[in-house]
This record gives structure tokens, C-alpha cells and sequence, in this order.
């Protein structure tokens, strides 16, 4: 049909010749790898510099769950949605992931404590648009979503928008955890820094636990709902000085 002879191979095995297929297997599933990481790699850059994403502290790599997975922890506050462009938050996610977890399973732990959706979210149609674009094989190697403090709101707009932005394989892998207690029956004490004010803010909402159902009100405003839309652009006057702006 016009294509090369080398276009692809067909190796075809009687099944009573005793002949062991696994190595021919392995082979393709080897080239399968390597073209997974090339879709990686194609959308970084050497020389780009994220030191002042990594001097936030908004993702880092630490420890592992009690079921050996690697933690790529994520703290919302820390995150300066409003001079960060969606750019180049996925290159960096990139970079995290390619540099830092080429191999083996990982979790994400997700600290949504206090989280302004103006200010520290990037959208849900944004991550999910991150997540969408990871090769293969990093979205099967992700286990779990621990997602730290949801609040009432939060739960349901992931439950209802999330079934249209979040692809299936992402939403059934987000865990609630509504306390720190329970954060500690899948990951030791230790395994992660926790930040003061996610402790702090946690006794808060110990002392209000109707806050978590809708019941009783959230003056402070502690489980705001996550934006489904890009909030680049709202101070991006103000910091365009700034190393933060792609």
C-alpha cells in the first residue's frame, strides 16, 4: 500500500513448536516504554529553569504510602494560581515527574487546606488537561489521589463536574480524607511534612465537624469550592516583573 517494508513486523509462532513468545513479548513492550517516555520528554526543556516553582514548595517528592508507593505531595496555598500560566505548570509537572519518578508506582497527596479558589487553584479543567496529556504509563502508575480536606463543596462539585472534566481512571482514584487521623492508615507518621497551618486548620475543623456535611456554616470560608476555570491572568499585570510568569 505504498509503506515500507520496514513499517512493522509480524512474527508468527505454531503453539506446538514449544516456542517461548515471552521474549518477542517483552521486546514490543520495551519499544512501548521508550515511546512512552519520549512522550514525556518532548514537551521539556533542558534549559528551562523552575528553580523559583521549586523554592514555593508546592510539589515535592517525599516518602512513600504503606503500600510502597511513592508521595508527590501537593500543598493548594502554596501555589500561585494567578501568576503561574497552565504552561507552564504542566512543563513543570513534567519535569517533577520525568526527573524525579521515572519508574515505579507513586500516589498524590493533595493538601487542600485553606485553599482560595481565586488565588491557589489552577481550575479542574486544567488538571485534568495536565492529566490527559501524561503518557500511558505515568497515569497507570498513579495509584491514588489523597485529597486532604475537601470540605462539603468541594466533594460536590468533584462529584458532579468531576464525572465531565476528570477522566474516569482520575476520578475513581481520588480518596477523601477529611482528617489527618485517617491520612495515617495509608501513610506513617513522618512519611510527609504536614504544614503548620494544615495542623492548625485541622483542629478547626475538628471543632465543627457539620461543617464537613453543609450543616453548619464556613464564615472562614475553610472548604471553598475548586474553580473550573483558568484564573491566570487576574494579577498578571502586577507580577509580570516577576520569574513566576511563564
Amino acid at each position: 500500500m505504498g509503506g515500507s517494508s520496514e513499517d512493522f513486523s509480524v512474527v508468527v509462532l505454531a503453539s506446538d513448536l514449544g516456542v517461548d513468545a515471552r521474549p518477542f513479548l517483552e521486546h514490543d513492550q520495551q519499544q512501548q516504554e521508550e515511546e512512552n517516555w519520549h512522550d514525556c520528554s518532548q514537551y521539556l526543556s533542558p534549559d528551562e529553569d523552575f528553580s523559583d516553582l521549586d523554592q514555593l514548595q508546592f510539589l515535592r517528592l517525599q516518602g512513600s504510602d504503606k503500600n510502597s508507593n511513592r508521595i508527590l505531595r501537593i500543598v493548594g496555598k502554596y501555589f500561585p494560581a494567578t501568576v503561574v500560566s497552565a504552561e507552564r505548570l504542566k512543563r513543570y509537572v513534567f519535569h517533577k515527574i520525568c526527573s524525579e519518578l521515572p519508574e515505579g508506582p507513586f500516589c498524590i497527596v493533595y493538601m487542600h487546606s485553606t485553599v482560595q479558589k481565586e488565588d491557589n487553584s489552577p481550575g479542574i479543567t486544567i488538571l485534568s488537561w495536565i492529566y490527559e496529556e501524561l503518557p500511558a504509563d505515568f497515569k497507570d502508575r498513579l495509584q491514588t489521589v489523597y485529597f486532604i480536606h475537601p470540605g462539603f463543596r468541594s466533594r460536590l462539585v468533584i462529584a458532579t463536574l468531576g464525572r465531565i472534566f476528570l477522566s474516569g481512571g482520575l476520578y475513581w482514584k481520588i480518596k477523601y480524607v477529611s482528617r489527618l487521623q485517617y491520612l495515617w492508615d495509608d501513610i506513617k507518621k513522618g512519611e510527609i511534612e504536614i504544614p503548620d497551618f494544615v495542623k492548625s486548620h485541622d483542629d478547626i475543623l475538628e471543632n465543627r465537624p457539620l461543617t464537613d456535611y453543609g450543616i453548619e456554616p464556613d464564615p472562614f470560608h475553610l472548604t471553598g469550592i475548586p474553580s473550573t476555570t483558568y484564573s491566570f491572568g487576574k494579577y498578571e499585570e502586577r507580577w509580570a516583573g516577576r520569574n513566576y510568569v511563564s
